[in-house]
């Protein structure tokens, strides 16, 4: 009787690690599935984004898809569902325009370069220092002052003169962080919030400048129009920014004689 040549032990072992590696593959696969099968209406969707994003509605959902930011699919019947990624994408989107203030075209470039598998242009991110996320609930008072590098009397100052807003609780917006954080590098050189108060008229006469660009366009009062309304408004401030900041270089030269 010839005999079966029987496996070593170390082929049973390779042929169980190659096993295990397609379960592990065939898992992985069945995790992108999930995370691109169309399930979720847009009203369920909706519901999903309000608790981080309360103002965020069915018009903005529709103008982010037709600006190519996200990309549900179509049932027969025309009506639209999204995926796990879509979700995540517009979360994305809300995040980034909330607390970076980037307009659409920024957000874009980002989420193409995700798409790709490389880094953000520029290293931003849509969440918070480092990354990481943004909260939305609002700060006490020595917890922002923490966070933003300022003293509780800093702080005090800041409110005092109109740089930054505190409610009946004494709570601070998360959003409002950046400007914190900008008084207490300028306190570090010895400018205080009293001396900034010109930063403050200026921001008010450009905010008044650039809603009267888009008043017309609120005037129509549909959800879509200030969807279009406050996307202008990002692009404005951002250029508003970005010439504030040149002007400023260039005055900063002629001092230093150059």
């Amino acid at each position: 009787m010839t005999a079966v040549p029987q496996p070593s032990p170390s082929a049973d072992r390779d042929t169980a690690d190659a096993r295990d590696a397609a379960d592990r593959g065939d898992a992985a696969d069945a995790r992108d599935t999930a995370d691109t099968r169309p399930r979720f209406t847009i009203g369920e969707v909706l519901s999903a984004l309000r608790g981080d994003f309360p103002d965020v509605t069915i018009s903005k959902i529709r103008y982010l898809e037709s600006e190519e930011l996200v990309h549900p699919q179509r049932t027969p019947s025309g009506y639209r569902k999204f995926s796990v990624s879509d979700v995540a994408r517009l979360r994305y989107v809300l995040a980034a325009q909330r607390d970076q203030y980037l307009p659409l075209r920024v957000i874009k470039e980002h989420l193409d370069a995700l798409d790709r598998g490389e880094p953000v242009p520029g290293g931003g991110t849509a969440g918070g220092v480092a990354g990481q996320p943004v909260g939305t609930a609002p700060l006490p008072g020595p917890e922002f002052a923490a966070a933003a590098g300022l003293t509780e009397a800093q702080l005090a100052d800041c409110v005092q003169f109109g740089l930054l807003n505190a409610d009946s609780q004494g709570r601070h917006r998360v959003t409002d962080l950046p400007v914190g954080r900008a008084v207490a590098g300028l306190a570090r050189h010895g400018i205080e919030p009293r001396h900034l108060r010109v930063y403050r008229t200026a921001a008010e006469r450009e905010a008044a400048l650039l809603e009267q660009l888009v008043a017309p366009v609120l005037l129509a009062r549909s959800e879509e129009a200030r969807a279009r309304a406050g996307e202008q408004l990002q692009e404005l401030a951002a250029l508003s920014a970005q010439l504030h900041g040149g002007l400023l270089e260039s005055r900063l030269r002629e001092v230093l004689g150059g």
